[in-house]
């Protein structure tokens, strides 16, 4: 799909997009630095919900914490010195994906499931009540869309992407096709820890099969935009009316957990909210709607034509 077919689907009202005074990456990397302060937050929740905290449940902790004050240092200094921003910005995000991974073999480890038998019934059981694995791998997500957006693509729509050092690693689309696909994971693990989550509830409310089926549907509606080689203004339409959906259904499902903590009382109690409904968790869908929406933007401030430019 080349620049011209992209200049017809873009709305004329959509003009104000080329007018901001940032890029994608920029606005990509901004965002993950906010991921990594509240999957921190998120992890010294749920870690702190027993009173005690191991050593291995304060690494994600405080590397959120850190990460985020690492990466919003790196913003400042990519206008000045891209190279050395990227390459602190990588760092960050490598160590993201290892803890995200580590932290999710833990969660496995400490809920039997690495000696289970995945085709047994119990195994599923234990899938359900065990620490919830997805956590952990938001971390790995964030990683991978980081490095994405820390490494330039040159030329534009090439999928070249430089690396630290004048390396170059290809990808087998462009980068706006990658953003589409790790947005549709990203949805899709959304998806999947909140489907264990109401799981264990048996998903009691009608609510929670509406925010199953829009996890489906803005899953499908990015995958969608990643792969069609042809795309209409319907389509484009569709996928920002999925993000828009699960940006909705996000902070309504906050409002949700939280009025569950307070169980009809107006009495805040700490250990219903530690406990309880987590009220973070319904924002997973709101963040990943904001992250879609992203993918949107220009690649670069002189990009002209449409918010799709790299598509």
């Amino acid at each position: 799909m080349n620049a011209a077919e992209l200049e017809r689907l873009t709305p004329p009202g959509w003009a104000w997009l080329r007018r901001l005074p940032f890029t994608r990456d920029e606005a990509m990397l901004a965002l993950l630095a906010a991921n990594e302060f509240f999957m921190g937050l998120d992890a010294w929740l749920a870690h702190g919900a027993n009173g005690t905290l191991t050593l291995r449940e304060l690494i994600p902790i405080f590397f959120g914490f850190l990460a985020a004050a690492v990466l919003l240092a790196a913003g400042w200094l990519a206008r000045r010195n891209r190279p050395l921003a990227s390459a602190a910005a990588s760092a960050v995000f490598l160590l993201s994906i290892i803890v995200g991974l580590s932290g999710a073999w833990f969660h496995l480890s400490r809920g039997g499931l690495t000696r289970a038998f995945l085709w047994k019934a119990a195994a599923v059981d234990l899938l359900v009540w065990a620490p919830p694995v997805m956590a952990p791998l938001a971390f790995a997500l964030v990683g991978i869309l980081g490095i994405s957006a820390a490494w330039p693509e040159d030329p534009p729509d090439s999928g070249e992407l430089v690396l630290p050092g004048g390396g170059r690693f290809p990808l087998p689309y462009s980068k706006t096709r990658a953003y589409f696909y790790l947005a549709g994971m990203g949805v899709l693990a959304a998806l999947i820890s909140s489907a264990l989550d109401h799981a264990r509830t048996g998903f009691a409310h009608p609510a929670m099969w509406i925010s199953a089926a829009a996890g489906v549907f803005a899953a499908t509606a990015a995958v969608v935009m990643g792969a069609a080689k042809r795309l209409e203004r319907g389509d484009l339409y569709t996928y920002v009316g999925a993000m828009a959906l699960l940006i909705v259904i996000g902070v309504v499902g906050a409002v949700y957990h939280v009025r569950a903590d307070l169980a009809g009382k107006s009495v805040i109690v700490l250990e219903r909210f530690l406990r309880g409904a987590p009220v973070l968790a319904p924002l997973l869908y709101t963040n990943m709607g904001v992250l879609g929406l992203v993918a949107l933007l220009p690649s670069r401030l002189d990009a002209p034509g449409s918010p799709l430019k790299n598509g």
